[in-house]
């Protein structure tokens, strides 16, 4: 770490070090305390707020402005409670939190696993996406994919403490070592509802609205004729712990039609949030890439 010792990084240094402090804290000020981020973000944060309440209009079109407003409101919340999250995830040892983790459904990816193809697990960006991936590594090994950080200093923290916990930490262009984590019959964690531009992507509904959907999820299940399962993880309402959720495999999928697949996942996403939206990343640009539009376009942006 020392190519990260100059003062350009000294802001990053003070952070992580303050989310140290925070992530060796008793759990329930650590809620409140992450709920108080999301408090000052959303104050303070105009563009994230402006994204989100988008997103929000979009998506929720049957919820009144005040019934909005609130869901706007406890997403800031929830995801400030996920950079405490993250920082939990990359300081200290899942085992503290084993007693607070409930899991479904892992008798489905054991039953996966022992086919020998290869596991695709599909998850979401929720805001517990970073502990969640941790806590799950508690029960099953697994490798998992993620999307490069622009600081190179929280990058490399990033990928160090992940390495802690999986067995491959594969960054999300390097397709080839994600195909042979299929090939060599591991778990690969994959969340593919982000918006990755019109390339290899098929314009598909989310929650309704058309949304730039990458076809990967199709390509790296039929690779190797892996089974593909549903994977999410919430964050108990009651301030109690977590819950892992793994659904059954996917029958017919991939279907051989990218634009079904990406449809079917699309929907298998939108059914989860659903459960907990104020627990989703409605903080990303979901729809920036549009059919015949300009990039950002929704969002004001050209």
């Amino acid at each position: 770490m020392r190519q990260f010792a100059g003062p350009r990084y000294w802001p990053a240094w003070l952070g992580l070090g303050i989310l140290w402090l925070i992530a060796h804290l008793p759990y329930a000020l650590q809620l409140r305390l992450g709920a108080g981020i999301g408090a000052l973000a959303y104050r303070f944060g105009k563009r994230r707020r402006a994204i989100c309440e988008e997103n929000i209009s979009l998506c929720f079109p049957d919820l009144s402005a005040e019934e909005q407003e609130q869901l706007i409101r406890e997403t800031f919340r929830a995801n400030g409670i996920g950079v405490i999250e993250a920082a939990i995830a990359w300081s200290c040892n899942p085992e503290s939190l084993r007693s607070r983790v409930s899991i479904e459904g892992s008798e489905h990816l054991e039953a996966a696993m022992k086919l020998g193809r290869g596991v695709l697990l599909i998850g979401g960006h929720y805001s517990t996406l970073e502990l969640g991936g941790t806590l799950l590594s508690l029960f099953h090994p697994m490798n998992v994919t993620y999307r490069a950080h622009k600081n190179p200093l929280i990058e490399a923290v990033m990928t160090n403490s992940r390495a802690k916990h999986f067995a491959r930490v594969i960054e999300r262009e390097d397709v080839r070592q994600a195909m042979r984590s299929l090939k060599d019959g591991d778990t690969l964690w994959f969340a593919p509802d982000q918006d990755y531009g019109a390339r290899h992507s098929v314009f598909v509904p989310f929650f309704g609205v058309e949304a730039a959907t990458i076809t990967a999820t199709s390509r790296f299940a039929r690779m190797n004729d892996s089974p593909a399962l549903m994977f999410s993880h919430t964050r108990n309402p009651s301030g109690s712990g977590y819950t892992l959720s793994i659904g059954p495999v996917l029958e017919g999928f991939p279907s051989g039609d990218d634009e079904v697949d990406a449809r079917r996942i699309n929907a298998e996403l939108e059914s989860r949030i659903r459960q907990y939206p104020e627990q989703y990343l409605w903080l990303h640009r979901r729809f920036k890439t549009q059919r015949d539009k300009p990039s950002a376009h929704l969002y004001g942006e050209n």
